[in-house]
């Protein structure tokens, strides 16, 4: 007798669930369901990015790779770019600078890119301010 009541009261219970999902729109509903996060998303403003366009270093110490060619990305801060574009000379000497100061044979770690992004961003930041830049994004590196 008991294992048929609990079996009537699962199903009950059961059967109560899937007609409130069904009847409140949590499945089987023709209406699309709002983003979780969609307002917040909305909010924030698109980035912006000012490119720096590719650079092509010859490394110091001859090895089996001779050039380095970059190219990348800064992310600007609340739509600044105009004040940023300002710096541009700066930004070009301090990653060129930067990159010239780097071993060859540092060049051929895998870990590389993470350490370049930190350092440069780093660099980048002391020359316009923390405020100003958000990110560099490495979009080429090629050593050939």
């Amino acid at each position: 007798m008991k294992p048929i009541l609990m079996g009537a009261v699962g199903a009950l219970v059961l059967g109560g669930g899937g007609f409130y999902a069904v009847y409140s729109g949590l499945i089987l509903s023709n209406e699309p369901k709002p983003a979780a996060h969609a307002d917040s998303a909305d909010s924030r403003p698109a980035p912006v990015y000012m490119p720096i366009e590719q650079l092509t270093l010859s490394l110091a110490t001859p090895g089996a790779s001779q050039h380095l060619r970059l190219s990348a990305h800064i992310e600007v801060a609340d739509n600044r770019l105009a004040e940023a574009e300002q710096f541009r000379p700066r930004f070009l000497s301090v990653i060129n600078t930067y990159l010239r100061a780097i071993e060859p044979r540092d060049l051929e770690d895998p870990t590389i890119l993470i350490r370049l992004r930190a350092q440069l961003l780093r660099r980048l930041q002391m020359v316009a301010g923390e405020d100003l830049i958000n990110d560099f994004l490495i979009t080429e590196f090629i050593l050939n």
